[in-house]
């Protein structure tokens, strides 16, 4: 989940972190001689209490873009990660919730 050459940044919201690494959604083949289609991006994140260690089952909840979503820019995937994340630690998320992390004592 925490890869250390994805481009993390984070937001600290209601005593969480919210963690996006915006990245280039399939970059394009300049091989076909074509004009490359407009560069896409995507994200994927996840939330934790500060300082909690991503990579121990159990410390944070991994998000990312549904299937094929996909932005104009990074400060557009980006924009979208951290909403998203605001929306798993509001508990307005429709599939995922920070309840884990609270009562796991994590």
């Amino acid at each position: 989940m925490a890869d250390e050459t994805a481009p993390w940044q984070m937001v600290e919201y209601e005593g969480f972190e919210i963690h996006v690494a915006p990245f280039q959604k399939g970059p394009p083949d300049e091989s076909h001689g074509l004009a490359p289609p407009p560069a896409r991006y995507t994200y994927v994140g996840y939330v934790c209490h500060p300082g909690a260690n991503p990579a121990i089952p159990g410390h944070a909840v991994p998000f990312h873009a549904d299937g094929e979503e996909s932005f104009a820019s990074k400060d557009d995937a980006l924009y979208e990660g951290v909403h998203v994340g605001r929306s798993i630690v509001e508990g307005t998320h429709p599939d995922l919730t920070v309840l884990p992390l609270v009562t796991g004592g994590v």
